[in-house]
């Protein structure tokens, strides 16, 4: 089950993906027209086509303040992170790692996702005023 476009659950446990941070569900961002788009849905949906029928394994490597696993998840080989982030729907969360920095560049340079327009980084827009 997809929580949001970080965040998923198998049996009943909460995993976040390791090392990416996506815009929030409520997060609204700017397309290159300058129009306001719900970018946190676009995440959310992005991650949930990807893993709809799929089987997702994970690599656990700890669990954060709110208790949810955090994990590195694969679909066969595929690292589902660093698709997110491939694709523009995630960002690297460079505070916590830099295994999704090549990868962010290379989605920003090829302007996917929310790299079409422009957006407030996940972490700051929690922190608010949640504007972009």
């Amino acid at each position: 089950r997809v929580i949001d476009g970080d965040t998923i659950e198998i049996n009943r446990k909460r995993i976040r993906l390791h090392g990416i941070d996506a815009p929030e569900q409520k997060q609204k961002c700017l397309d290159a027209s300058q129009s306001e788009y719900p970018c946190g849905e676009y995440a959310t949906n992005a991650l949930r086509r990807k893993v709809q029928s799929a089987r997702v394994s994970c690599t656990v490597s700890g669990v954060d303040r709110y208790k949810r696993l955090i994990a590195i998840c694969y679909i066969g080989t595929q690292n589902i992170n660093n698709w997110l982030v491939k694709q523009g729907w995630a960002i690297a969360y460079k505070r916590y790692s830099n295994d999704y920095v090549s990868s962010e560049r290379t989605a920003r340079i090829e302007r996917k996702g929310i790299w079409k327009g422009s957006f407030v980084e996940p972490w700051k827009w929690r922190k608010g005023p949640r504007q972009n």
